[in-house]
């Protein structure tokens, strides 16, 4: 199937084969059409399956039909909702490729930067808002925002947006909207709180599911490396140093912890780069796009703070928390081994968290792969009970030489 299939305009068609887009993705494929015939509808998709297409395309064709009769008029008619900054921006970004030939006035907003630029862009009119809750309804509370006329919304990262405390002003946003608009909600994941919302604001809405939250690319090769806890940091050198190349995104559970490795890296002169939620956003969108540029080529961020961020040829991910709950570990090494490439996917586990091993086992219906040879190995006693795949060539007793080469990688 081509998107010429999916029946869209030749502006957008146009916009796509500047993007390099030939055929749509599954979630795509699947979405479109029912956007088009303003469905009501829940996406459970994962980053990196391409879901801001499946809403922007529909989306930018609805509004493209009606634009002679609005010309004149500043109504914002879609409004999508991000829960990060960082994902805000990117679905603009995508927003103005696709709808590069269509006119349409795009733009975003949200919190952490003066909020006087993004008050003339609206005093100028929009079609399309991509904003962020909190200034989403400072703007309201100003009259610079009016959000009678809406006629699609489309709740993004619908699971983050409630972990992160959002779920009354996504309430109070609904309200606020046109009653008889179309909503979309996408999510990585549907837990029973985000069921609770979907039900409460969508009307009979058709359900979508592309990949089953447990999925692991083919192409990502995970291996976990037991360790004490206060050792990770040097056990993250001694890899950097020994085998690790390319670029790379390190995972931790705190703000605290990703500063702190950060110092230590830089002190040890590695090019690295840190986001989360109390850098400014001018600071994060510099070590974004240093990253991004390859002037840096290790990137350490909190979960919140790298949700949605579109990061390219990714060699390796590093999981030096574990996280507790088994999708975002999951999500986290989706980011590596796209499009059919191999990729990385390492996990450093002190004995408080191999439950957590445990849970994430459970999930992906598979054994992680265990490094028993580097130098910071966790004490015995507090090692959790090894798990192998079953066939695995790795026995006790004497190892195979190609077994031994393997193993090596990693050093």
């Amino acid at each position: 199937m081509s998107f010429k299939n999916l029946q869209l305009i030749k502006p957008l068609l146009k916009g796509l084969i500047t993007k390099n887009y030939e055929i749509p993705t599954l979630v795509q494929e699947k979405t479109i059409p029912l956007v088009l015939a303003k469905k009501d509808i829940i996406v459970t998709a994962q980053t990196g399956t391409g879901k801001t297409a499946a809403f922007a395309l529909p989306i930018l064709q609805l509004l493209f039909d009606k634009q002679d009769a609005s010309k004149k008029g500043k109504k914002i008619r879609a409004l999508i909702l991000s829960p990060t900054r960082e994902l805000a921006l990117q679905i603009e970004e995508d927003f103005n490729s696709y709808g590069k030939y269509t006119n349409l006035r795009i733009t975003v907003v949200f919190g952490g930067v003066s909020i006087d630029p993004q008050k003339e862009k609206l005093r100028k009119g929009v079609d399309i808002l991509i904003a962020t809750p909190g200034r989403l309804l400072d703007l309201h509370k100003q009259e610079y925002i009016n959000l009678n006329f809406i006629e699609t919304l489309v709740l993004d990262e619908a699971d983050l947006m409630l972990d992160m405390g959002f779920i009354n002003d996504v309430k109070k946003i609904d309200r606020l909207c046109n009653s008889e608009k179309q909503v979309l909600l996408f999510s990585a994941t549907i837990p029973f709180k985000v069921e609770e919302l979907a039900k409460s604001i969508l009307k009979n809405f058709e359900r979508i599911e592309v990949t089953r939250n447990s999925s692991v690319a083919k192409g990502v090769e995970q291996v976990i490396f037991y360790t004490p806890k206060p050792k990770k940091i040097e056990l993250c050198l001694h890899l950097l140093r020994n085998s690790l190349k390319g670029n790379i995104l390190i995972f931790r559970r705190t703000k605290f912890g990703v500063d702190k490795l950060e110092k230590t890296l830089l002190k040890n002169n590695y090019k690295a780069e840190s986001i989360h939620g109390d850098k400014t956003q001018l600071a994060r969108q510099e070590a974004l796009s240093k990253f991004k540029n390859k002037e840096a080529n290790i990137l350490i961020a909190t979960d919140v703070a790298s949700r949605g961020i579109d990061i390219q040829n990714l060699d390796a991910v590093i999981n030096f928390d574990i996280p507790n709950i088994p999708e975002t570990y999951v999500h986290r090494i989706g980011r590596t081994g796209r499009a059919g490439k191999k990729g990385l996917a390492l996990s450093f586990c002190s004995a408080d968290e191999k439950n957590y091993i445990i849970d994430i086992q459970k999930l992906i219906n598979q054994q992680i792969d265990v490094n028993q040879e580097h130098p910071y190995l966790l004490d015995p006693k507090d090692k959790p009970e090894i798990h192998k795949r079953k066939g695995s060539k790795h026995k006790k007793g004497r190892k195979s030489e190609a077994s031994k080469k393997k193993k090596r990688r990693w050093y």
